[in-house]
């Protein structure tokens, strides 16, 4: 029989050593998800945010098409890959000229955002900015380096940010929109952020995901400015800037990890030579998945309307059960809502779970959520209405009412 090595007794006793890592805050709604899931109608889990609706056929297709494939794949991703992506960049996101030294394709973006700091030799000592709001992988990937995350507000000039002229600041992340608040960045805003970096020797890195979920004015109409837009940059155009991008949630390819990123190509060329090292390589067929998808605009569309239905439905229902949606949450694929003053996150969590819905506490998000909760569009048209059903009744705006 085999039992377990105590550390006692371990052929490595100093390993594995624990990071310096928060803890996994999903875990902390298990019983939020066992007392929804009481519910007679069955739980709706709108926390996470994983797409719930078919992969477009034609990604389908071209990975099925693409399967044979024996070989292994290059970090730096086929020509046409690189070339699909640029071409896409233009015409979606109004960055032109991307050349194959300033695109990559990764395997996904969360990778990305964990894992830039240390592809682009940040230090134990530096300083890491994120937005205050903010995904919590942006935190996670300046601890695994040994540098310290820094909540800053980037809504604002970030002359108000407080942060000293001689800090040792490496990289600025935004968000825009934002994870979890919706917020837009203005081209304008993204040029004070930029300059402010530059000034300093600091990287600024985008993460860009939503840009295709614009839902109010003016982004209901006009593309979400990427950082890579010539008017950010100014004269030294994508010189320490880079953006990156996923088909999660516009072609429901989360399960593929097909995303990119794209700028200044002494980064991209830093983060190309640790990728070919570690073998971090995008397997050919989501390569082929990745370039059908971004040459059909058809299937974004289709989707980005079902997602508009879908938010639609539960601005009006929460609306009605005494909730409030962030004003300034304007795209992406969330609500970032408030409840009455008297209750916190969890206590709103807690309510949603009495009416069988899930969603996530606004702490997971740092201190800028508290007394807010994210609910994602992403559960099937059946399970929103359901949820909005639930939180038109009585119960919903009992448990409400603070």
């Amino acid at each position: 029989m085999t039992t377990s090595a105590t550390p006692e007794t371990s052929p490595s006793p100093h390993l594995p050593r624990r990071l310096a890592l928060p803890d996994f805050p999903w875990d902390s709604l298990s019983p939020y998800r066992e007392r929804a899931a009481q519910h007679p109608d069955g739980v709706v889990d709108l926390a996470v945010g994983t797409p719930v609706d078919p992969t477009p056929e034609i990604a389908r297709n071209a990975l099925f098409s693409a399967a044979n494939a024996p070989g292994y794949p290059t970090a730096v991703g086929a020509p046409v890959v690189r070339a699909a992506i640029a071409e896409w960049m233009e015409r979606r996101r109004g960055v032109a000229g991307l050349g194959d030294g300033e695109v990559i394709p990764t395997i996904g973006s969360k990778e990305s955002v964990a894992l830039l700091p240390l592809h682009l030799g940040v230090r134990p000592g530096d300083l890491v900015l994120h937005p205050r709001a903010a995904y919590p992988t942006y935190d996670v990937g300046a601890r695994l380096v040994g540098a310290t995350p820094v909540p800053v507000d980037t809504d604002a000039d970030p002359v108000t940010w407080g942060i000293a002229e001689d800090a040792p600041v490496a990289v600025v992340w935004l968000n825009s929109p934002g994870n979890p608040d919706g917020h837009v960045l203005s081209v304008e805003q993204m040029a004070r952020i930029v300059a402010w970096a530059r000034a300093r020797g600091a990287v600024v890195i985008s993460d860009e995901c939503y840009a295709e979920l614009g839902w109010e004015s003016p982004w209901d109409t006009q593309p979400i400015p990427s950082l890579l837009d010539p008017r950010v940059g100014g004269e030294a155009g994508r010189s320490g800037l880079l953006a990156l991008y996923s088909l999660s949630k516009q072609s429901n390819l989360a399960g593929y990890r097909a995303a990119f990123l794209a700028g200044d190509a002494r980064l991209v060329g830093a983060v190309t030579e640790v990728r070919k090292h570690t073998g971090m390589l995008m397997p050919t067929p989501v390569q082929a998945a990745l370039v059908a998808a971004l040459g059909d605009e058809a299937h974004m569309e289709v989707q980005k309307e079902v997602y508009r239905e879908r938010r639609e439905v539960l601005v009006e229902a929460t609306a009605a059960a005494g909730l409030v949606n962030d004003p300034a949450s304007v795209a992406g694929l969330y609500l970032w809502l408030r409840g009455p003053k008297s209750m916190s996150a969890y206590e709103l969590v807690g309510a949603f779970a009495e009416l069988g819905i899930v969603v996530a506490p606004g702490d997971f998000y740092g201190e800028a959520g508290a007394g807010r909760v994210r609910m994602s569009l992403t559960d099937t048209d059946e399970r929103v209405a359901a949820a909005a059903a639930r939180l038109r009744s009585s119960e919903a705006a009992a448990l409400f009412a603070g």
